[in-house]
Order: C-alpha cells, then sequence, then structure tokens
C-alpha cells in the first residue's frame, strides 16, 4: 500500500512536470515568432514618441510658467535674473 502511494504522487508529480514543460516549450515557441517581437518593438516605439512629446510638452509649459514669473517680477519692480549658465567652459555645441 505504501508503494502504490509512492507510486501514484510520483506519476502525478512526473504528469504535472511534463505538462510544464510542454507550456513552457509553447510559450518559448511563441515568444520567439516574429510577429509577437514585431508588435513588441511598435508598442515601444510608440511608447518612446509619447514619451518625447510630453517631455516638449513639458519644457514649454515650464518656459511658459518662467516667462510669467520673470513678468510679473518685472511689474514689481524687482530685478529678473538672467537665466542660470554654466562657468565651466561648456564651449562645445549640443
Amino acid at each position: 500500500m505504501l508503494h502504490t502511494s509512492l507510486l501514484s504522487k510520483a506519476a502525478a508529480t512526473l504528469a504535472t512536470g511534463m505538462v510544464g514543460a510542454a507550456a513552457y516549450d509553447a510559450v518559448r515557441k511563441l515568444a520567439a515568432t516574429a510577429p509577437a517581437h514585431a508588435a513588441a518593438v511598435t508598442v515601444t516605439e510608440w511608447g518612446l514618441r509619447g514619451m518625447r512629446k510630453a517631455e516638449v510638452g513639458a519644457e514649454s509649459a515650464r518656459l511658459k510658467a518662467a516667462d510669467i514669473v520673470a513678468e510679473a517680477r518685472d511689474r514689481l519692480g524687482e530685478q529678473v535674473q538672467p537665466p542660470a549658465t554654466s562657468a565651466d567652459g561648456h564651449d562645445h555645441e549640443h
């Protein structure tokens, strides 16, 4: 009876392992197909484009806010500070 119990547990473990291995192979083959890869690249490209547009919008908003603050300080008679410049010899172009 003990041998039968161990044998049935071993068979169940073997079957589970075989099903898991087959599922792993199927997922690996599916992930390696070109359409899935192309779709992942396309989605990543869209994400990068969206991030760049968001960065441009954020920079534009920052500049507009800085202009408003500078104009408000000017109306109050305060001296408006020039934009920060680097004093470390930044002599190359971007």
